[in-house]
């Protein structure tokens, strides 16, 4: 059976769930909630099968379907696709069944079971587009469930106000974005139709026209087109500085949390630079602003989540640092090629695991004890041995604690170090062997981020789970309908990325390297759009270090995690050290970083309601002022003039009315009589 003739089932399931479960739901348990679950299970089947279908040969399954003019409507799995796939439906099934217990007493459970079941489909219609405009559609119906979602409690204040900004924030990327599609859509129609258009039907943004005919399109637009693209993933993808978003989203319900972190939306972004990495590529230093932005992104988020307290708010702070890796592992692709998606998308699977973990850990440890103030806990792990567990072990891999060293193809370390390891020193450090002072700054974000991630993510830890409780409060272990998905996500942390890393790296590498690539340039197609890019990608691009003879650089992620372990441990958990003289607000370096560098002064107060408020502000009343009333005032003094003038003739005295009319009588007889007219 061809199970690829199916694939539009992996949305389509998750679309009938939500019509179902919105019609049907209040009449049935858990608000409906098993209605998704079952639909996303089946959508997961799916996705394996057609997984099993494609692997290890490099098959592809592609549908087409003609829209209008020259636009289709489509579906493409390639292995990048078909990674993704796998990894939102099960991800996304996991935390659904979880939500059956989290959201058992939440009178608006049904409502939530329908729109997770339309935003997961929704991130699945991302993934199977087979063109850029199809992909963005699918990408605006994301942006929609996330705003529904993150103000599921919309009574609360807060709720609504962080609806609004995700809103609002992540609308600013996506008009970038389209500003992108559409300049891409003019340089395909000017550039590319006159060249395949007599050979047959062809749709411009579908993504194997454009990657076939990438070298019609001139470099500087490339890389406009790129660069607008990326502003659209800063946005969905939380980077410097359209971030601000993601903390205030934690409002939402935890379960929700985990769904946008883990499985959906904030991947997004990053999906689609790794999707269109051939345009990337071909475009002149977009890679390079990649790379830096991602690097920076990582480091200065992780600032930042050293001094939270909310429980969730250390996680978002995290999930942007993380994403900032991803983004920092495409960049790189600028000296070791298509191995960069590799690379990034391994760290993004990885961080579904123990993300989706963490959070969920979160949820059960808020559920338990009624707060998500870091402050008001302690102490749990007597009480709560699986969550604090199940945490412990996705802390490990957050923070990337590993081995540097492998048994056969089987690498020692948590899924985390493995990926994050392989973005730093085959990724950033190869970069900064062949890639001089960006390489330097990159290598520098990859390692000193490495260090407060692993700071910040035990001091939560170490802060909610052990010493003694700051408040007497009941805590109980979550039911088995909670904690099994947390096993399983926890076990996955611990050793997807051990038994698969070799693997994944060289399917994700096939993805350019089938037989439509190979027509179109025979000598290496990443390769030939590098060298049109301004790339130099060396001969053999990765630095493959050994413990033998680089031990200091290929431990230096290894001391990074277990320094910051230990510095966590030493203040709080021993106590070593008293908090409460640096972490007060007297200390300016401590305040700069609890008001998270003043951004919401600067972003809202300043450049949006004093700046661009204000500018408009007075543009509108110079234009009232000056140009509408200017108009209506000379035309009623216009008015107002002639009336006086008038005025003067309507004298009231008979003789002068005769005397203008023999005037007028002579004056037409004048001209009669000589024929003026």
């Amino acid at each position: 059976m061809d199970f690829g003739s199916l694939a539009f089932l992996i949305p389509g399931l998750p679309v009938l769930a939500f019509v179902l479960t919105l019609a049907f739901g209040k009449k049935m348990p858990h608000g409906g909630g098993h209605i998704p679950i079952v639909a996303i299970a089946l959508s997961f089947i799916i996705s394996v099968l057609i997984f099993l279908q494609i692997y290890p040969e490099h098959g592809t399954v592609e549908q087409s379907a003609h829209w209008f003019s020259v636009l289709n409507v489509g579906i493409f799995i390639d292995p990048l696709a078909i990674v993704m796939l796998m990894m939102v439906t099960f991800v996304s099934l996991l935390i659904h069944i979880y939500a059956l217990g989290y959201m058992s007493h939440d009178p608006g459970q049904t409502r939530y079971f329908a729109e997770t079941a339309l935003f997961t489909a929704a991130m699945l219609g991302v993934v199977l587009a087979d063109n850029i405009l199809q992909f963005f559609i699918a990408w605006e119906l994301v942006g929609l469930c996330s705003y529904l979602l993150i103000g599921f409690w919309f009574r609360k204040p807060s709720a609504a106000a962080a609806a609004k900004k995700a809103f609002l924030t992540t609308r600013v990327g996506d008009v970038l974005f389209l500003a992108g599609i559409v300049i891409l859509y003019f340089n395909m129609y000017t550039h590319v139709l006159p060249e395949v258009g007599s050979h047959g039907t062809v749709y411009l943004l579908q993504f194997k026209t454009i990657f076939a005919h990438l070298t019609l399109i001139p470099t500087d637009q490339l890389t406009i087109i790129t660069l607008l693209f990326f502003g659209g993933a800063v946005g969905k993808s939380g980077q410097f500085p359209l971030h601000v978003w993601l903390p205030d989203a934690m409002e939402g319900p935890t379960t929700v949390s985990a769904l946008i972190h883990a499985a959906t939306m904030v991947t997004a972004g990053v999906y689609l630079v790794a999707r269109t990495f051939p345009m990337f590529i071909a475009a002149p230093e977009s890679l390079i602003i990649v790379a830096l932005i991602g690097g920076f992104t990582a480091l200065f988020a992780s600032t930042m989540g050293l001094v939270m307290n909310d429980i969730k708010r250390v996680l978002a702070f995290s999930t942007i640092s993380q994403l900032g890796y991803m983004m920092m592992g495409l960049g790189v692709g600028a000296i070791i090629g298509a191995e960069a998606v590799g690379f990034a998308m391994f760290h993004l699977i990885n961080h579904a695991f123990f993300k989706a973990c963490l959070f969920l850990c979160a949820g059960s440890v808020i559920h338990a004890v009624g707060t998500n103030d870091l402050r008001e806990m302690g102490g749990l792990y007597g009480k709560m041995k699986i969550t604090a567990i199940t945490m412990l072990i996705s802390s490990l891999a957050l923070a990337g604690i590993g081995i540097p060293v492998s048994i056969g193809a089987i690498k020692l370390g948590t899924s985390g170090f493995i990926s994050k390891d392989a973005i730093i020193l085959e990724g950033a450090y190869s970069y900064l062997h062949f890639g001089g002072a960006y390489g330097s700054l990159i290598f520098f974000f990859g390692v000193a981020a490495a260090l407060l991630t692993s700071i910040y993510t035990f001091r939560l830890w170490f802060m909610a789970f052990t010493g003694k409780p700051r408040q007497e409060r009941h805590a109980h272990e979550s039911p088995s309908t909670m904690t099994v998905p947390l096993m399983i996500l926890a076990a996955l942390a611990l050793v997807f990325g051990a038994l698969t890393f070799s693997p994944f790296i060289h399917y994700l590498e096939t993805t350019y390297e089938n037989e439509f690539f190979e027509e179109i340039d025979p000598s290496g197609y990443i390769h030939g759009l590098a060298e049109r890019g301004g790339y130099h990608i060396p001969e053999n691009p990765i630095v493959h270090l050994t413990l033998a003879h680089d031990t200091l650089i290929m431990m230096l992620p290894v001391i990074a995690g277990l320094l910051g372990l230990a510095i966590s441990w030493a203040i709080y958990h021993k106590r070593m050290f008293s908090v409460a003289s640096i972490g007060n607000m007297r200390n300016p370096l401590y305040r700069i970083l609890a008001k998270r560098y003043y951004q919401h002064e600067i972003f809202i107060e300043l450049i949006s309601l004093k700046f661009t408020y204000g500018v408009l502000a007075l543009t509108g009343e110079f234009s009232d002022r000056k140009i509408v009333d200017g108009i209506i005032d000379g035309i009623s003094s216009f008015i107002i003039g002639g009336a006086e003038v008038l005025k003067k003739i309507q004298t009231g005295v008979v003789q002068n009315y005769a005397t203008a009319t023999i005037l007028g009588v002579a004056l037409l007889a004048l001209v009669l009589t000589f024929g003026v007219i």
